[in-house]
């Protein structure tokens, strides 16, 4: 998942940066909602994590106008303040789910991962593909029964492929779920996970092929 933090409280939005990041998701960070909506405009995310409360417009103006523009895209909001009003307001122009601050990280994670199974249309924490077993929830990889040692952008890479399993994905759309737009990423470092995956999938496990000049699939066959 690659997800927009829309966040002007500086310290805070460098701590939801972290979190998912360290977490596995490709995250980027804009701080007004002028900006958001400029970066909704060109670039795909799975959720985007909308404070009510920011310096130029507030996330209502910034989610109706998503919702007008025909964005789909999920939207959890955050606010500091605890009035009924508020939630129905937002929940009424489209948002999916409410937070209020503060919060607690693995409340956040929770919601974040709840949300990303209803947009794949899998309500379940669990995916299995072939003799692979994925737990979204514990953040765990399986091969009959044999637990995969992932670092934090191969078990990216493997949810994004598994998710669409059988299914080409290509480069572009890959290397948006797993990098965000401020990290430092070389110019190979998506191959270089790649070729990690295939070894740690490797002899039992689903096939990562190469659609030369497309993508990847992940082949359970």
């Amino acid at each position: 998942m690659r997800i927009l933090i829309v966040e002007d409280d500086a310290p805070l939005a460098r701590s939801i940066v972290a979190l998912l990041r360290a977490a596995g998701y490709a995250v980027d960070h804009v701080a007004t909602g002028e900006d958001a909506l400029m970066v909704t405009a060109d670039e795909f995310y799975a959720l985007v994590i909308l404070d009510v409360g920011l310096p130029d417009t507030d996330g209502f103006a910034v989610l109706q106008t998503l919702r007008r523009r025909g964005q789909r895209v999920p939207v959890l909001m955050l606010t500091a303040r605890d009035a009924l009003d508020d939630r129905v307001r937002g929940l009424d122009l489209g948002a999916d789910d409410y937070l209020r601050k503060p919060f607690a990280p693995e409340e956040l994670e929770a919601r974040i991962r709840a949300l990303g199974r209803r947009r794949g249309g899998d309500p379940t924490p669990e995916l299995t593909v072939g003799a692979l077993a994925i737990n979204r929830s514990t953040g765990e990889a399986r091969i009959d029964g044999r637990l995969l040692d992932l670092r934090r952008r191969e078990w990216t890479v493997l949810d994004a492929l598994a998710t669409r399993a059988g299914q080409i994905v290509t480069r572009e759309t890959l290397q948006a779920e797993v990098f965000g737009f401020d990290e430092p990423v070389g110019p190979n470092a998506l191959e270089v996970n790649i070729t990690r995956l295939r070894g740690k999938l490797a002899p039992d496990g689903p096939v990562i092929r190469t659609i030369r000049g497309v993508g990847y699939l992940l082949d359970a066959t």
